[in-house]
């Protein structure tokens, strides 16, 4: 059991209305340095672990993000500085499949990384391949010529709950119950920025539904715009259209709690020791990336992003006889494009950035 849910109790009696915004909680349940799932130390993927990721189905995810990156490179002609940024990078695993990928193209491998755990096990899996960053504000400065990619990191960002009472939407805070447990609270808005963010919403759901804004997505992406390099991002993560968000019947929010490979809503149990996750609303992010100078390249389905992308290569095997570790990558793109397996589950986004004003 972890020791989070007293530490929160703890916080939630010193304050003077005995309660937090639910956003505040995520931010502790996933990146307490010492008790959040994330922030104590590298969790475990795949079968072992809590969940599944494109990166635990095998190397080719990564091999076809290299032959993007490739493609990238020579369409920005080929510049000696071009490099791929990274970030989310868990243990490394993509960053070493992207790099053994690069059919002995030379580029740099940077990723952005401030948690000093992750960044051990990543140097002990990469060496002297990869370069280091704390922050996006450390790419101000450069590179000036980059693909940058992430797998599954906005939706890990903490987010504030709102709920529309029939009038008007409030914000969800957290609240201990007496016993051992916490409980959501309704209440007016936490910060002058979600009250606005609020104004964008619908008037015309049922009462009682609930919806995720993620502020922190928001300000991420200005943050990538402010970034000296141009090129592509590549976004690959769990996500909704606007409509598909708003769906009546997604009223109760899209956030889950994952451990085992069992998912529910109990979002407020066990802190600390459960993953807890969000569908990202994709329309909101492409208005904001637009707004700061990006362009929308290209968002679909994963499977069909990811199909497209290697279509040269799935072409280049025809009329052969695979050999063993040929057949095993035809497995991984089933696995990654078929829809009743990853193909569906999550989308790919692809923006084009110029150069920072």
């Amino acid at each position: 059991m972890s020791p989070l849910p007293q530490i929160l109790r703890a916080q939630l009696a010193a304050t003077p209305a005995g309660r937090l915004p639910f956003v505040q909680i995520m931010e502790l349940a996933l990146y307490h340095p010492e008790h959040g799932y994330y922030g104590a130390g590298l969790r475990r993927i795949g079968r072992q672990g809590d969940f599944f990721t494109s990166v635990s189905v095998g190397p080719l995810f990564g091999k076809l993000l290299a032959m993007r990156a490739i493609q990238e490179w020579k369409e920005q002609d080929e510049p000696e500085n071009f490099t791929i940024i990274e970030q989310g990078a868990h243990d490394g695993q993509l960053a070493e499949d992207v790099l053994s990928a690069l059919e002995g193209k030379s580029m740099r491998y940077l990723i952005v990384e401030p948690n000093p755990k992750y960044r051990e096990v990543q140097t002990k899996r990469l060496g002297d391949r990869v370069q280091w960053v704390d922050n996006l504000a450390a790419l101000q400065t450069g590179p000036k010529h980059a693909f940058f990619l992430c797998n599954e990191l906005p939706d890990a960002f903490p987010v504030h709950l709102v709920r529309w009472n029939g009038e008007r939407w409030r914000e969800l805070f957290v609240e201990a119950d007496g016993t051992e447990a916490f409980r959501f609270v309704a209440g007016d808005f936490s910060c002058d920025e979600l009250a606005e963010e609020a104004k964008h919403l619908p008037h015309d759901l049922e009462t009682g539904h609930t919806l995720e804004i993620n502020l922190a997505m928001l300000t991420w992406i200005r943050e990538l715009a402010h970034a000296a390099f141009r090129g592509a991002i590549f976004i690959a993560d769990y996500g909704l259209d606007a409509e598909e968000f708003f769906a009546d019947s997604r009223a109760s929010g899209t956030i889950r709690r994952y451990w085992q490979h069992h998912m529910d809503g109990h979002v407020l149990e066990d802190l600390g020791a459960c993953d807890l996750t969000t569908h990202i609303n994709f329309t909101r992010l492409v208005d904001e990336a637009t707004r700061h100078g990006m362009k929308q390249r290209e968002y679909d389905l994963q499977g069909r992003v990811l199909g497209r992308m290697g279509l040269t290569w799935m072409e280049s095997l025809q009329g052969k006889v695979p050999d063993r570790a040929t057949a095993a990558l035809i497995r991984q793109f089933n696995s990654l494009t078929h829809p009743a397996i990853m193909g569906r589950s999550f989308r790919c986004l692809i923006l084009d950035k110029p150069s920072a004003p």
